[in-house]
C-alpha cells in the first residue's frame, strides 16, 4: 500500500490505515485525536539550532510492503554483524522498512510471562498494557507538532513487557532496517519494566543502499517500574539524505534505574531528545552519548534528567566530535524540583572539533528548585589535546595514528557500555569511518 504526501494527514487516509491494519477502534481513535491536534501545536524549539526549515513531515508514501525475512540466513550481511552468531540467535526482531521482517523469541521468556513483539501487533493482542502505557506516561501526544504527527502516523516499532520479578538474563535486540526511503520511518518503541523486574534493551537503526532524501520520527518510551532496571543501548546510523527526529524519553518510579547508553551517528541532520523523569524516590537515570558529525550535517541533543523524588539521583556524560563543516550542540539539563531533597544532579559534556570549519556548542543547565541536594556541571570544547598527541608520537606512533587513537579513548566511555559485541564492534567502526 502506497500513499501520496498530499493525501497521508487526512482522516480518511488515517481512519483506512488503521482499518487495513485491523487495529482495534481505541488505536483509531488514538491516531485520529492526534491528527486533530498537530494543526494547534508549534514545533519543538532546540535550544541554538533553527529547525523551520527543516523537513521532518514531507513524504513520498506513508508504507512500503517488503518480504519478511525466513530466518537468520537470509539477513542482510549488514544485519548479521550485528548479531552474536556463535550460539542460537533469540529474543531478535528485525523490521525491514515498514515490515515486521523477523521476530525470534525464546521459550524461555514465553515461559515467564515476557512479550516482545511488533507494535502493530501488540496494539491488537495486548491493548490493555499498550493503552496504558502509549503517551501517556513519558512523552504526551500534545507536546507539538512531531509528537502529534507521530502519533497519528505511527508505521513501526516494538513493544517489550517485562513482567513482575522477572529478570531476563540476555540482551533483548531489535533492529530497524532501512532499504527503502520513499517511506518515511515513524518508529515507536515500548518498554514496560514492572516491579522488581531487570531487562537489556539494544536497538539499532541501520540504512542500507539508500541515498535519497526522507524523513525519520522515532519515540522510545521506557517506563521502569518501582524496583526494576533497564539498561537501553542503541546505535543509529542513517543515511545523510535522512532528517532525524528522535526522542528517547524514560519514566522512573521508586527504587527504579535506568541506563542509557546511545551511539548517535546518523549522517544527515538530526534533533535528539534524550529525557528521564525520576519519579521515584531514590530512582536512578544515568545517560551516556557518544555523536560524530561529519560532512555538513547539524546535529542538536538535549540530555535531561529531572528529579522529582528524594534521594534520587541524575548522571548525564556526552562526548563528541565534529569534523569537515559539521556542526553539533550538546544541551545538558539536570533539574531537581521542589521536594526532591537529597537529590544529585550532575552532568558533563565535551566535544572535540577535528577541522578547521566544523563547530561545537556545549550548553550545561542547572535548574535547582530544592536545599539539601548535590548538583554539578562540566563542559569543554576544544580540540586533540597536543600534549597527548606529542607523547604518542614520541613513542614512534605517526600522527593521523596517534590522533586517531586519542579519539577512541576520547569516545570509549559510552562505546564500552554496550551490552552486545556486534553492536560494539560496529559503532566502532562507525566511529572509525567518521574519523579517517
Amino acid at each position: 500500500m502506497t500513499t501520496d504526501t498530499q493525501h497521508s494527514l487526512e482522516r480518511s487516509y488515517i481512519e483506512s490505515y488503521s482499518k487495513a491494519n485491523n487495529e482495534p477502534e481505541w488505536f483509531t481513535n488514538f491516531r485520529l485525536s492526534a491528527l486533530e491536534k498537530m494543526d494547534t501545536l508549534e514545533m519543538p524549539k532546540p535550544d541554538k539550532t533553527k529547525i523551520d526549515r527543516w523537513n521532518f513531515t514531507s513524504f513520498k508514501q506513508h508504507k512500503v510492503t517488503n518480504q519478511a525475512y525466513n530466518s537468520v540466513d537470509e539477513l542482510p550481511e549488514e544485519v548479521k554483524a550485528l548479531l552474536d552468531l556463535e550460539g542460537e540467535v533469540t529474543n531478535l526482531y528485525v523490521q525491514r522498512n515498514q515490515t515486521p521482517a523477523l521476530l525470534k523469541v525464546s521459550e524461555t521468556l514465553k515461559e515467564k510471562g515476557v512479550i516482545f513483539t511488533d507494535l502493530l501487533t501488540a496494539v491488537k493482542e495486548h491493548p490493555e498494557l499498550v493503552q496504558k502505557y502509549l503517551m501517556t506516561e513519558a512523552v504526551k501526544v500534545d507536546e507539538h507538532k512531531l509528537a502529534a504527527f507521530h502519533a497519528a502516523l505511527v508505521n513501526g516499532g516494538v513493544f517489550l513487557y517485562v513482567p513482575k520479578n522477572v529478570q531476563v538474563e540476555e540482551p533483548v535486540q531489535a533492529i530497524f532496517v532501512q532499504d527503502n526511503a520513499d517511506a518515511p520511518l515513524i518508529n515507536h518503541v515500548l518498554i514496560v519494566a514492572d516491579t522488581n523486574s531487570s531487562v537489556t534493551y539494544v536497538e539499532n537503526y541501520l540504512s542500507i543502499d539508500v541515498e535519497t532524501e526522507s524523513v525519520a520520527n522515532i519515540i522510545a518510551e521506557v517506563v521502569v517500574n518501582e524496583g526494576a532496571n533497564v539498561k537501553f543501548g542503541a546505535v543509529d546510523t542513517l543515511t545523510s539524505g535522512i532528517t532525524t527526529y528522535v526522542n528517547r524519553r524514560g519514566y522512573t518510579e521508586k527504587d527504579a534505574r535506568l541506563e542509557w547508553s546511545l551511539g548517535l551517528m546518523n549522517d544527515g541532520d538530526t534533533i535528539s531528545e534524550n529525557i528521564t523523569n525520576l519519579y521515584g524516590d531514590g530512582s536512578v537515570g544515568d545517560a551516556k552519548t557518544v555523536v560524530a558529525g561529519t560532512g555538513k550535517q547539524t546535529e542538536n541533543f538535549t540530555t535531561a534528567v529531572i528529579n522529582h523524588g528524594k534521594k534520587s539521583e541524575g548522571y548525564i556524560l556526552k562526548h563528541g566530535i565534529a569534523k569537515e563543516n559539521s556542526t553539533i550542540i550538546f544541551n545538558g539539563i539536570g533539574k531537581i524540583e521542589h521536594g526532591a531533597s537529597g537529590a544529585n544532579a550532575q552532568q558533563e559534556s565535551r566535544a572535540l572539533m577535528l577541522s578547521e570549519k566544523a563547530r561545537a556548542d556545549a550548553n550545561p543547565i542547572l535548574l535547582i528548585d530544592e536545599d539539601d541536594v548535590q548538583a554539578g556541571h562540566a563542559a569543554s570544547i576544544g580540540r586533540v589535546d597536543p600534549i597527548q598527541l606529542y607523547y604518542l608520537q614520541s613513542r614512534g606512533i605517526p600522527k593521523d595514528e596517534a590522533e586517531r587513537l586519542i579519539i577512541h579513548g576520547f569516545l570509549a566511555p559510552v562505546v564500552t557500555q554496550l551490552p552486545i559485541e556486534g553492536v560494539k564492534k560496529q559503532l566502532t567502526e562507525v566511529i572509525e569511518r567518521k574519523i579517517r
